[in-house]
């Protein structure tokens, strides 16, 4: 029973100088962002698959017990739409062969084009990959949400594959208020809240709002969920999200005290590397 937090990413402007120290060599900056939270969304794979060293980077900045969520590479799920991509794949399992234990789950994040008619590629593709992997499957055609939700479970309970909720729905709830939240507005999916986990080890990805007080407002749904997950012996991974990720650092820690609270047996997180060298006076 172990409870994961992160974020989109490991690095970001806002962050640099106010949670983060500043300036860091990229060597050092997901070794930082590593004492703030113990998961990352491996967001940037989606566009290039990593040499072999940068993950091997990677892996010396974390603990054994970091987990990554691996995005695959788009010429897989977007271009090749899950079909004759087994050469793409295994170059991607090669590259980052150097997570070992951190590499969590590979997420397969599939366009909202990507809808029922398509659920025999995604059967066909979850088998080929090998078994020392599992898979978390992020769908957005409306489809799999209304009258296809049972076809998709069912090929994703076969294959020992979680699917990955994107809870948009606090960021839609009123209209928004920032220039991050209006640029959200018109790239973020608008589907129905989904929270069945089919596995031992589900993953949730939630985006609040810029005001920090509506994300935490917002997520008491996430937190009781995850609670009882907890209590089922379950390992749940949480990303959270905010449009301009000003403060989601500081946001995926809350989450986790929150959780906590409830769950006094979960471990809880380092302490934050300071922001600034500490002096003598």
């Amino acid at each position: 029973m172990r409870l994961h937090v992160g974020c989109a990413m490991w690095t970001h402007a806002p962050w640099q100088g106010r949670l983060l120290p500043h300036p860091l060599p990229p060597g050092e900056r997901l070794r930082a962002y590593a004492t703030w939270c113990n998961a990352v969304e491996g967001n940037t794979t989606f566009y290039a698959t990593p040499t072999r060293s940068t993950v091997e980077s990677w892996a010396r900045q974390t603990d054994p017990d970091f987990r990554f969520v691996v995005k695959l590479p788009k010429t897989i799920t977007h271009e090749r739409r899950l079909a004759g991509a087994d050469e793409e794949l295994h170059a991607f399992l090669d590259a980052i062969e150097p997570l070992g234990p951190r590499a969590h789950a590979l997420w397969v994040q599939l366009p909202g084009s990507f809808g029922p008619g398509d659920l025999g590629s995604l059967a066909g593709f979850l088998r080929r990959v090998p078994g020392a992997y599992r898979c978390a499957v992020e769908v957005r055609h409306r489809a799999f949400f209304d009258d296809a939700e049972g076809l998709l479970e069912r090929v994703l309970v076969d294959a020992g594959a979680e699917w990955v909720p994107f809870d948009t729905t606090v960021l839609f709830r009123s209209p928004p208020t920032s220039d991050a939240e209006r640029e959200a507005w018109t790239r973020k999916p608008r589907l129905p809240r989904r929270s069945s986990a089919l596995t031992d080890r589900p993953i949730v990805r939630y985006i609040g709002r810029d005001s920090a007080e509506r994300t935490v407002e917002g997520w008491g749904f996430w937190v009781e969920t995850v609670t009882g997950w907890l209590r089922e012996g379950r390992s749940p991974t949480v990303f959270v999200h905010t449009p301009d990720n000003a403060d989601a650092l500081t946001l995926a820690r809350r989450f986790h005290d929150e959780v906590r609270a409830r769950v006094p047996e979960v471990d809880p997180l380092p302490e934050p590397l300071p922001a600034e060298p500490l002096t003598l006076f």
